[in-house]
């Protein structure tokens, strides 16, 4: 990954906070990951399903020996699985000591936005969607839809209140 900066209209403010994103694409939606939650990006090789998991629970990974629970961002958001044969890309996070690979179809680029230009979350944004970010970032030509992590990971306690 590469650590690219967007282009801004103005000076940078002094007492503005930069904040680093690992971005990422599913279904051509252009995702932030805040990067000191991610751990490593990876291609999935293989995979074990789980029988009777949740369905956003794609299976279980093998990653250099540790047992990681594979996420299919996809229908976290309610989107339908992939079609196409292509690789499969993982962005291996930590949480509540567990680990967790979100599978999504596109790894991009590390992005530097200043914290003070983040806008919160459209109206017309899908309700599912909205319990699963935190804001968004208008940049030149997409909108980087910030993702709360311990909101995407949450869906075990959500199941559980139900």
């Amino acid at each position: 990954m590469k650590l690219i900066e967007p282009i801004t209209s103005g000076a940078t403010k002094a007492t503005s906070k930069q904040m680093e994103f690992v971005t990422v694409t599913v279904a051509g939606q252009l995702l932030g990951l805040p990067i000191s939650r991610v751990h490593d990006v990876f291609v999935v090789s293989e995979m074990t399903t789980v029988p009777l998991a949740p369905g956003e629970i794609a299976g279980l990974l093998n990653l250099r020996g540790r047992v990681v629970t594979a996420v299919s961002l996809r229908r976290r958001l309610g989107l339908g699985d992939s079609t196409g044969g292509e690789r499969r890309m993982a962005v291996g996070l930590e949480n509540h000591g567990e680990a967790y690979g979100l599978l999504v179809d596109e790894v991009g680029e590390v992005l530097k936005l200043d914290s003070d230009e983040m806008q919160p979350n459209p109206v017309h944004m899908d309700r599912g969607w909205v319990g699963l970010s935190q804001g968004v970032h208008q940049l030149h030509d997409k909108l980087l839809i910030v993702l709360d992590v311990d909101a995407v990971l949450a869906f075990g306690a959500e199941r559980e209140a139900a």
